[in-house]
């Protein structure tokens, strides 16, 4: 954008919208039709170069919303002449950012060719992000092989993994059943020699965070898996993780708690994991008939945050007060609109507290929304049919689809869970909505009662954590 204001004169850039990827709306809330009957949204933008420069350059924007047969009636009826255009003082925003904190790290600024409010500029780019915040931190666990590397079903994966460290089975037999393809970072002979040299290790057989809701595991060998990164995560110690993205198209709820290890795609295409503590290198590999270490947990948070947060409250709170405290104000609704077009550039920024009595408040409502999505949650343990499962079958998912009249989720032909609100059903964490991904990664599989037990908590769990954001926005007012 910055080269292209150093080229042009003068940008018209007229935003048709109807992205389905980020499945936009008009600001009513109705259905946005897209003019090309694609995906990706739609722009036509009108770059002019004078014959004599302007000194600083103009750029003018108008949205067009609405369903695609009104879309085309104003294109027909319109022009550059008769279109309302914005000017966007793209200048004067790029003047207010440099005196943030933000632009540390983005020097050369934005250029942002859509309207921004420079006052949420200004209060949001003085927030400590969180890779300030956290001391180390890296992208989730990329195995380059899922189907091989995890499963849903533990003994599953220790029997495909055993087929591995058998010597009687050739390499080409292994390729044919299990259809590996080649792949520069996982070379099927380089990870067999060093389960051969290791041996089956089932202490190596933990749980994962594969998804939102959805623990698996993972036999945790380093060529086994293309990228452990084992300085941020660790297994056998307790920790959390707080999982998030750098930056989405979309509308932004890319933020969830994680205690296991945690998959790259845990919240969308990117998912980045900040560990609360860290555990010195040599606890971080169990060895066969070794256990871990007692090495004590190092604290995850910079000095300079520690130091500014204990400025800012006159105490040092305790490093988990501080990481829920964070947890809460990223579920905070209101904080998630008001930002929007911020978080969507960058990893999410946290104002410093204020008010001791608030941050507490926070802390308090951060933990609950932690045990809420970490599935530990008193209330979450209680029997009863608050989610109903009434019809017995063959538990198999087939085809997953949303009854809203009667609040039914089915996942095959007549079996369904009920008390399920239109609003719990679409509820989002990050890329996923969470219910139905749930089950489509299961389809063609039968569902254990544990399955269907946990289906039912989640479900809970999300009507919770709305009630919870409601406390949150009002305790942040």
């Amino acid at each position: 954008r910055k080269e292209l204001l150093s080229t042009f004169d003068e940008i018209y850039i007229l935003n048709l919208h109807g992205s389905s990827r980020i499945g936009e709306k008009t600001p009513e809330g109705g259905k946005d039709g897209n003019v090309f009957d694609i995906q990706q949204g739609v722009a036509i933008v009108i770059y002019v170069k004078l014959e004599k420069p302007l000194k600083e350059k103009k750029v003018y924007y108008a949205d067009v919303w609405g369903l695609q047969n009104e879309k085309y009636e104003y294109l027909r009826k319109n022009d550059v002449t008769s279109t309302d255009w914005q000017e966007l003082d793209v200048y004067k925003f790029e003047e207010q950012f440099s005196k943030t904190r933000w632009s540390k790290k983005y020097k050369t600024g934005f250029y942002f060719f859509t309207p921004k409010s420079v006052q949420a500029l200004l209060t949001y780019g003085n927030y400590w992000g969180v890779d300030e915040i956290f001391g180390k931190w890296s992208s989730g666990v990329e195995t380059r092989k899922d189907y091989l590397t995890t499963d849903i079903s533990k003994n599953h994966l220790k029997d495909r993994v055993l087929q591995f460290t058998n010597q009687q089975n050739t390499d080409e037999a292994l390729t044919a059943t299990y259809k590996i393809k080649k792949s520069r970072d996982w070379v099927l002979r380089e990870v067999r020699e060093v389960l051969f040299r290791r041996g089956f290790d089932s202490n190596l057989l933990i749980n994962y965070s594969y998804r939102p809701f959805d623990n698996r595991w993972i036999y945790f060998e380093d060529k086994f898996i293309a990228y452990p990164f084992r300085r941020i995560f660790n297994f056998g110690r307790s920790n959390l993780y707080l999982s998030t993205q750098r930056s989405t198209s979309a509308s932004w709820e890319h933020i969830l708690v994680n205690k296991y290890v945690v998959d790259k795609h845990c919240t969308g295409e990117l998912s980045y994991s900040f560990p609360l503590y860290l555990y010195p290198e040599k606890s971080q590999r169990l060895l066969s008939g070794e256990g871990l270490s007692e090495a004590n947990p190092i604290v995850n948070f910079n000095a300079d945050f520690l130091k500014a947060i204990k400025e800012a409250l006159g105490a040092e709170p305790a490093p988990e007060e501080i990481f829920y405290y964070i947890y809460a104000v990223l579920y905070a609704p209101t904080y998630r609109k008001r930002y929007e077009d911020f978080l969507k550039f960058d990893f999410p920024r946290v104002p410093l507290p204020t008010d001791y009595e608030l941050f507490k408040k926070l802390s308090d409502l951060g933990k609950e929304l932690a045990d809420l999505h970490l599935l530990k949650d008193s209330a979450l343990q209680k029997r009863g049919r608050e989610i109903g499962f009434p019809v017995s079958g063959t538990n198999t998912v087939e085809k997953v689809s949303y009854d809203e009249e009667n609040k039914r989720v089915y996942f095959n032909k007549v079996q369904y869970f009920e008390s399920i609100s239109k609003e719990i059903w679409e509820y989002r964490i990050g890329a996923y909505q969470v219910l139905a991904k749930y089950l489509k990664d299961r389809k063609g599989r039968e569902l254990t009662w544990e399955e269907i037990e946990h289906y039912g908590k989640v479900a809970k769990a999300i009507k919770r954590t709305v009630e919870v954001q409601g406390k949150v926005d009002e305790a942040m007012g």
